[in-house]
């Protein structure tokens, strides 16, 4: 039961989904521009830069956007003043994620406290009205997950805060730990325990599959929550090292369950014709299994955990193999949809429903995805052939500048179709 008439202003979202893209642009432009320097190593100015460009830019503009829109309509909660929470959230996050791969990549520590105002005051924000709209509901399948992400949010940006005063020698506190903790929190409990949860609704929806089997729901966040916990532990209490090792072990499940059995009930859909969404989420789940594998080597031991080029592998196929294109894949879906749903209708108007393929042309779509897979691609054996570095971090760049195009020009049909259908009713009614 899914409650439409919950569903924000268009704008509270749409301005989230409009940026998210570009932060991809500047990765891939920044990683053409320092080239194969910028993976040697995890800890490089640059590759920090990268990395934060997608997390703080590109993935938690998109996901910021999507919880606006999902948590009234996938659980009925009140979000509170959803178009005044973007209004200050958006731009907060917007300047403060540019500030902090600015930063990182120039090594220049006397942006960061401003960086970290503008992140702290905007994640705490969005953090506190969706944490209480969340508490205030007991309905959705996903309404678990949900939880637990805005939670995972809440200390990632926490774990974030200590960092940035660690890296400017404001806090006496070991950077490699603390580092992995937050990756960990932001990757682990944020960005795939939010994935996993709107896709227990909207994968059954958009890709006409079965739903979900509900011991996964459950699962899932539980389970992830313990692993991260554990974690947590290992860290700040300086308990033994296969302490941390068991919670790599435990978080692994959860995800591979979560996408073998994606993956199952993709074969199992209604609609036999794939689309770009079909092809990049099946892609994702992908990733996901081949990033599961790569964090469970990394936990053997050091040896393995600081083998390069290990931690970079794990980053290209957490961050641009899953995330990023499970991210595009919905934004393809929710974009138009919400279109859709928020265009006037109105009485007296004799105009045919627009169909939501209208928005965005299939062909554009499914070429924008062929050039993100083959970016994908030459990202990973850039680290194999560093001389494909630049060549990667372009054909990225050119992916997601794609991406953002299509969704203005879905913004574009939006505002043609809903005056011509103002004119039409005005011409009818009057």
């Amino acid at each position: 039961m899914l409650s439409f008439e919950q569903a924000p202003p268009l704008s509270a979202s749409f301005r989230f989904f409009l940026t998210a893209p570009w932060f991809g642009v500047a990765a891939g432009l920044l990683l053409a521009w320092e080239g194969p320097e910028a993976l040697l190593s995890r800890w490089s100015p640059p590759a920090l830069a990268l990395t934060h460009l997608l997390t703080a830019g590109f993935l938690l503009q998109a996901m910021c956007g999507a919880l606006l829109q999902f948590i009234p309509v996938a659980t009925g909660a009140n979000v509170w003043r959803p178009l005044l929470i973007a209004n200050f959230v958006h731009p907060a996050l917007l300047a403060g994620a540019l500030l902090l791969a600015l930063s990182l990549a120039r090594a220049r520590t006397e942006l960061l406290p401003a960086a970290e105002a503008l992140l702290g005051v905007g994640l705490g924000a969005f953090c506190a009205v969706c944490g209480l709209a969340l508490l205030r509901t007991t309905t959705g399948m996903s309404l678990p997950a949900l939880r637990t992400a805005i939670a995972a949010l809440a200390v990632t940006t926490v774990l974030g805060l200590l960092l940035a005063q660690a890296y400017t020698g404001r806090l006496q506190i070991a950077l490699p730990a603390l580092t992995d903790l937050h990756a960990a929190w932001g990757l682990g409990g944020w960005a795939l325990v939010l994935l996993a949860g709107v896709s227990f609704t909207v994968v059954p929806m958009f890709q006409m599959t079965p739903p979900y089997p509900p011991w996964l729901p459950r699962l899932l966040p539980a389970t992830l929550a313990l692993a991260l916990a554990a974690a947590s532990v290992g860290v700040f209490a300086s308990a033994p090292s296969w302490l941390w090792s068991l919670a790599i072990a435990l978080a692994a499940v959860p995800a591979v369950a979560f996408a073998l059995v994606t993956l199952r009930l993709q074969q199992r859909r209604r609609r036999a014709r794939t689309d770009a969404t079909f092809a990049f989420f099946r892609g994702a789940m992908i990733m996901l299994l081949a990033a599961a594998a790569a964090c469970l080597a990394s936990s053997l031991g050091p040896e393995f955990a600081q083998a390069q080029p290990l931690p970079v592998v794990i980053g290209v196929l957490c961050l641009v193999g899953v995330f990023v294109s499970a991210v595009s894949g919905m934004l393809y879906k929710i974009v138009p949809f919400i279109a859709t749903l928020k265009l006037p209708h109105r009485a007296g108007s004799s105009l045919a429903p627009p169909s939501i393929k209208m928005f965005i042309p299939e062909r554009s779509m499914v070429a924008q995805m062929r050039l993100h897979f083959a970016a994908l691609a030459l990202l990973l054996a850039c680290l194999a052939i560093p001389q494909l570095t630049r060549l990667a971090g372009v054909a990225f760049a050119l992916s997601c500048a794609w991406l953002g195009t299509n969704l203005l020009r879905g913004l574009r049909v939006y505002v043609a179709l809903r005056d011509q259908i103002r004119a039409d009713a005005a011409v009818h009614g009057s």
